[in-house]
């Protein structure tokens, strides 16, 4: 079974930016001969790591609220320019859309159990389609949809 993280995307505006951001350090990664895949680089290691490799993805909180996820592929090891360990967090460059829940502030990553993730996106059964962006959002977090 598998388990996912969550994590905050902090200074993202929106999923649009976090693309961005994660396409420039890319190719910033290509150059120094850590291949394609973004990373994201933490200072603790997962302990579960095999669950999380085994279908975990990363759940990026922008603004407030849960809206997108990248499958982690790996672990690696990196040193950052002051000689300190850190994890490195490979992932699969899709950012798959899901269903947006409000989710409070917190520092650092944390474990998210399978059942308690947001279902991706394409996976909603119509639910708030074609209502405004916000006031979807709005009956969402209320529950309502």
């Amino acid at each position: 079974m598998s388990v996912h993280l969550i994590k905050l995307a902090v200074g993202v505006e929106d999923v649009d930016h976090l693309a961005a951001l994660q396409a420039q350090r890319a190719r910033d990664n290509v150059r120094a001969g850590l291949g394609p895949n973004p990373r994201h680089y933490t200072r603790q290691r997962p302990k579960r790591e095999a669950e999380l490799v085994d279908g975990g993805s990363i759940y990026w909180v922008i603004r407030g609220h849960v809206q997108v996820r990248q499958r982690v592929l790996g672990l690696d090891t990196h040193m950052d320019e002051d000689g300190k360990s850190r994890c490195a967090l490979i992932l699969d460059g899709e950012l798959v859309p899901v269903r947006k829940t409000a989710h409070r502030a917190f520092q650092g990553w944390r474990y998210l159990d399978a059942a308690k993730a947001p279902p991706d996106a394409d996976n909603d059964e119509g639910e708030g389609r074609g209502l405004p962006d916000a006031l979807a959002q709005d009956l969402g977090d209320l529950g309502l949809l």
